[in-house]
């Protein structure tokens, strides 16, 4: 009886929350103060995939859930990311029978890095995908290995593990598990790796397993590479899904040296969500022809990339999470890397949508100095803490002349629309993004 109630308030509160925008978290939330074993009790579909890390969370899902409806699944997926225990719990009892029987072929779920111990202490994914792990909101999430350890928590012995070969940190998730339930996704070396490491810190330098000083034959970006370690042998594994060629200019990706993509948003954020996605989809056994007519040309819907117009600029919004630096170097990487002349609005304006912090450090983390490309004419920081980034930008390589400092995001904004016809690319967090986008003409 308590599964019931639980189930048909779960419904009403979504419902209800549906209505004025929001519910995604609050009527599980609810249901489980009904019943605090609910998510122990319902009759789950026969695939559960879970994708947890520091980025590329919910990119990945949208993709996974957009290839596996085109290999004729049904799929119940937290489209709104509330990737909390709470907001999991929506999800499923929201899809729940009131005999308790989930609808659907396949439940995937994003999932919170630190809490999804808590989420799978009741059921255990068939598959888990683990993207990366990074530096990432150090007031939330302290150090990397810290999360490393909240994660593994989640991990069970049944569970199919998809894990990123080029992260040191990601793989190491695969000591003690048995190796024909782990299947790895990386990118070979290619037109985009460097033998030299790029950015602010090498969290790579030392080797996860045993301090040990590590060794790289290429580096894709920040720590993501192939690596190895003389002293205890952790080393990057062979893969069994593999970006075998790689164009970020052209935009042209070749997965298994077969099958080959063209990509909509050149990031290298992109092919490793691709990857990710591609991998765990081909385990559920969705053939590859139906997966590359999907991902071929594939625009995320996540509003992770929104093109606007701004007067007479073209703008492209570009979502790099704040306490983030590996987020930041990707999306500066990307600007760097159009040939265009451009104007870069960074905004910091508010650090959490969660939680309150005045905590800047990670600033200095982010390698700015990729913004002294010439085809990049001006560098515009506003927001609240507009000084914040002025100091970090005073000892960095950008001219001082390219950069002008505000607090405003509405007087930036009024400034474009009246001023020049650039390219406009504006790098900000989800708590900024539409500070900006109010005043501008979305695409």
């Amino acid at each position: 009886m308590r599964l019931v109630l639980a189930v048909i308030l779960c419904k009403v509160l979504r419902f209800i929350g549906g209505l004025v925008g929001k519910g995604s978290s609050l009527p599980g939330q609810f249901a489980l103060k009904v019943c605090p074993g609910a998510l122990g009790r319902v009759k789950l579909p026969p695939h559960i995939i879970a994708v947890t890390g520091s980025n590329g969370k919910t990119s990945t899902v949208e993709m996974t859930a957009a290839i596996l409806k085109a290999g004729g699944r049904r799929v119940v997926y937290n489209k709104e990311g509330s990737n909390q225990i709470e907001g999991v719990a929506t999800l499923i009892l929201s899809n729940c029978t009131l005999g308790g029987k989930m609808r659907g072929d396949v439940l995937l779920l994003e999932s919170d890095e630190r809490y999804a111990r808590h989420t799978f202490r009741w059921f255990h994914p068939t598959h888990f995908v683990i993207t990366n792990l990074y530096r990432d909101q150090l007031t939330r999430n302290g150090h990397p290995e810290w999360v490393f350890d909240a994660v593994k928590a989640a991990i069970f012995p049944e569970t199919t593990l998809v894990l990123n070969a080029d992260d040191p940190l990601s793989s190491c998730f695969a000591i003690g598990h048995d190796p024909d339930k782990v299947k790895w996704f990386g990118l070979d070396e290619c037109s985009i790796s460097t033998k030299e490491h790029r950015g602010v810190y090498h969290d790579g330098a030392r080797c996860p397993v045993c301090k040990g000083r590590m060794e790289y034959t290429c580096y894709h970006f920040a720590h993501i590479g192939h690596y190895s370690c003389p002293a205890c042998g952790h080393r990057r594994h062979n893969t069994d899904f593999a970006a075998t060629a790689l164009d970020l200019k052209e935009g042209r990706l070749t997965i298994n040296g077969e099958t080959d993509i063209t990509l909509a948003f050149k990031s290298i954020y992109n092919v490793y969500n691709i990857l990710a996605a591609w991998s765990v989809c081909a385990l559920a056994g969705v053939d590859k022809e139906a997966m590359a007519g999907v991902i071929n040309n594939y625009m995320l819907k996540n509003g992770r990339m929104i093109t606007f117009r701004l007067g007479k600029h073209r703008g492209i919004l570009l979502t790099s999470k704040h306490e983030n630096s590996v987020a930041y170097d990707t999306n500066l990487a990307y600007i760097a890397g159009t040939d265009k002349p451009c104007t870069v609005l960074v905004i910091v304006d508010a650090i959490s949508r969660k939680y309150f912090t005045g905590e800047t450090s990670w600033l200095w983390d982010i390698d700015f100095d990729q913004l002294k490309s010439p085809n990049v004419q001006r560098v515009m920081l506003y927001g609240k803490y507009c000084n914040d980034l002025a100091v970090r930008f005073k000892y960095g390589q950008v001219p001082a002349d390219k950069v002008e400092v505000g607090e405003s995001i509405a007087t930036a904004a009024e400034y474009l629309k009246e001023n020049g016809d650039e390219d406009v690319y504006v790098v900000t967090c989800f708590s900024d993004r539409d500070k900006l986008l109010a005043h501008a003409e979305k695409d």
